[in-house]
């Protein structure tokens, strides 16, 4: 009998975890399916429960669930707790288990790809959803000097940026760990380039740009406003390029994209449901063909 993984989401025609998922699972000749489960809000709970089925492994979960989903579940880990989103769901034994691998990916590629350290520098978060939760909490946790969050409704990133200062207070305290300075802002300051005056680092955690998104072919950012030497990271990854980074390109900013995210979550995501070491190079190769050739 096939077992199956599924994507819980809505809308996720965009999406191409299942491409590079299915080719990741195949290599290890598992039985295993990895389909796109497209899940209206009033679907999501009998879409979750539908995991505790025989058949069924586990989960990604994608816009705009990562938040909602944790009171459906029976456990979640520390880290997904500590961060308030869930991104992806392991079926153990008949419980239902949280975890968030969007912390992993992003600190992967920042690491990785963008060779950037941030450690006393000082960071722009644009968005406090899911994505934005997990950047946040990873980015203070490697000590950055402040961080500036918005949203389009105030109040998501006002409170995002309050319990990321509760959680700071808590952390064991160290003589020389940095305290981040932690702050909200409206997002109609974007259109200053005061607001981005001698920030390091701008993350893009909204659904803005994205393919298929009511806000495709837009950027949250105009190019008077982006510095120069700035780093990008937009992890919207379909199209590419975002036209924020098309932007940032132009304003001689440097730029990460968010395909090398999306395949780092998700080769966490796979060991987590099979316990075995993703296939990293098959999921980029198929990953990338996925996006180029225009499927999903």
């Amino acid at each position: 009998m096939s077992r199956y993984i599924g994507l819980i989401g809505y809308p996720i025609k965009h999406s191409i975890s299942p491409f590079f998922q299915q080719a990741a699972l195949d290599y290890y000749q598992l039985d295993i399916r990895y389909k796109a489960w497209e899940t209206a809000p009033a679907q999501l709970q009998d879409i979750v429960n539908d995991l505790r089925k025989p058949q069924n492994i586990g989960a990604n979960v994608t816009v705009p669930y990562k938040e909602t989903v944790l009171p459906l579940l029976d456990e979640v880990d520390e880290l997904a707790s500590s961060i308030g989103a869930v991104n992806t769901i392991v079926k153990k034994d008949d419980r239902l288990l949280g975890f968030n691998t969007d912390a992993y990916g992003f600190m992967e590629v920042l690491d990785k790809e963008g060779h950037f350290d941030p450690e006393g520098k000082r960071v722009v978060i644009l968005g406090a959803g899911g994505v934005a939760r997990a950047v946040s909490f990873t980015l203070v946790q490697r000590k950055v000097a402040s961080l500036a969050i918005t949203d389009g409704i105030f109040e998501r990133a006002s409170a995002l940026a309050e319990n990321l200062v509760s959680y700071n207070k808590g952390t064991s305290p160290s003589s020389k760990g940095l305290k981040s300075d932690v702050n909200a802002f409206q997002w109609q300051n974007l259109s200053s380039a005061k607001t981005l005056d001698n920030c390091d680092l701008i993350v893009h955690c909204t659904t803005m740009g994205m393919k298929d998104s009511p806000q495709e072919g837009q950027s949250p950012l105009s190019l008077e406003v982006i510095p120069k030497n700035v780093l990008v990271y937009d992890v919207v990854y379909n199209p590419w390029p975002t036209p924020l980074l098309r932007l940032a390109q132009k304003a001689g900013a440097n730029m990460l994209g968010g395909l090398p995210m999306l395949v780092y979550q998700g080769a966490a995501s796979f060991k987590l449901w099979t316990g075995r070491e993703a296939p990293v190079d098959i999921m980029f190769n198929k990953a990338k063909e996925a996006l180029t050739g225009g499927k999903g």
